[in-house]
């Protein structure tokens, strides 16, 4: 070696840069580890869950827009809950998936015994109370006919694909909940609705932050707008302007991460009832102080109990196929082909 300088320096260089890499090239396996194990190292093997071919059963529905009982088969009764429920430009396995969910639901609610609410039918069209539906006709009128001829099938086939199929627990039909976005992971069903459920328990959702455009939001609201809907809404909050941060602390929260109890002031208030109050996207939140603002850092959409749709779309982008979706966020549970 002509330059022993060199030589060191080169050394020295090395030394440096192999931990650097090997710590990049880690930190990329695992994450790509930690995704895997999350979702239980489903099989990647095709089952066919079409065991039974009964003609599909008719149902009683209760059009709320009509307000009549309308006398539907289900099958094309859920393409209309398919187009409502889930943005139809996802991947077909996670339209499966939602397709499952929501005949399992009408065939809970039939087992639950037809309600006075829904003049006697097994389910209604009020995504408030029941689950979205939209008709032929209406998504016709709303989207057009290229829109139809596009996406149409694609309903058609999803839910064709699953006939007949529900998601059992015991051999019961299942309450299947679902959202839209999940924080990272989803919610035990007793620490949002008061009721405990063994198949609606928290679960890791990986995918959500990477496909979902609602994994993340924002609120700002002033120090005296934030005041005025405490003290409007809990008499005894007792806020006042000064040291507003001093005033405010989050509790606890759940297992998948959405504030439980906040303290404002004098009282303690339900993060569920803080995301009403103020409208945010989930109970998942972060405050952050500015001199006379408060920021509300949100993660995830909707309730969280149950099945996330956009963790089901990124489950389904990176080869799940719908059972395994299934089965990921409705623990314990099993696909049973009624008809």
């Amino acid at each position: 070696m002509n330059n022993p300088l060199v030589f060191l320096g080169s050394i020295v260089g090395l030394s440096i840069a192999v931990p650097v890499f090997l710590s990049v090239v880690s930190y990329d396996g695992i994450e790509a580890i930690q995704k895997e194990s999350a979702l239980s190292n489903p099989k990647k093997k095709i089952i066919n869950y079409e065991t039974v071919d009964k003609e599909a059963p008719l149902i009683n529905i209760y059009n709320h827009k009509t307000n009549k009982t309308e006398k539907m088969d289900i099958e094309k009764y859920l393409c209309g809950v398919l187009a409502g429920e889930m943005p139809v430009d996802f991947n077909i396995e996670a339209l499966k998936a939602q397709a499952v969910a929501a005949r399992t639901y009408v065939m809970y609610k039939e087992n639950q015994g037809k309600s006075n609410q829904h003049s006697n039918a097994v389910v209604c069209t009020d995504y408030n109370h029941c689950q979205e539906y939209k008709n032929y006709e209406e998504l016709k009128e709303k989207n057009g006919q290229d829109w139809m001829d596009k996406y149409y099938p694609k309903i058609q086939q999803a839910v064709r694909d699953t006939k007949g199929q529900i998601i059992t627990y015991k051999g019961e039909p299942i309450l299947t909940l679902y959202f839209s976005t999940s924080s990272g992971k989803t919610e035990n069903c007793e620490e949002v609705f008061a009721q405990a459920y063994p198949y609606l328990q928290s679960v890791e959702s990986p995918y959500d932050k990477e496909y979902s455009p609602k994994y993340t939001s924002e609120l700002k609201i002033s120090n005296k707008d934030f005041i005025n809907a405490i003290n409007s809404n809990y008499k005894n909050a007792g806020l006042n302007p000064s040291n507003l941060e001093n005033q405010i602390k989050i509790l606890n929260r759940s297992d998948g991460g959405s504030v439980d109890k906040i303290k404002i002031g004098n009282k303690e208030i339900r993060g569920r009832e803080i995301r009403g109050i103020f409208k945010l996207n989930s109970s998942n939140f972060e405050l952050k102080f500015g001199e006379n603002h408060i920021d509300f850092l949100v993660k995830g959409y909707g309730h969280g109990v149950g099945m996330s749709q956009w963790g089901a779309q990124g489950m389904a982008e990176e080869g799940y196929r719908y059972y395994e979706i299934l089965n990921h966020y409705y623990q314990e549970t099993d696909i049973t082909d009624l008809y």
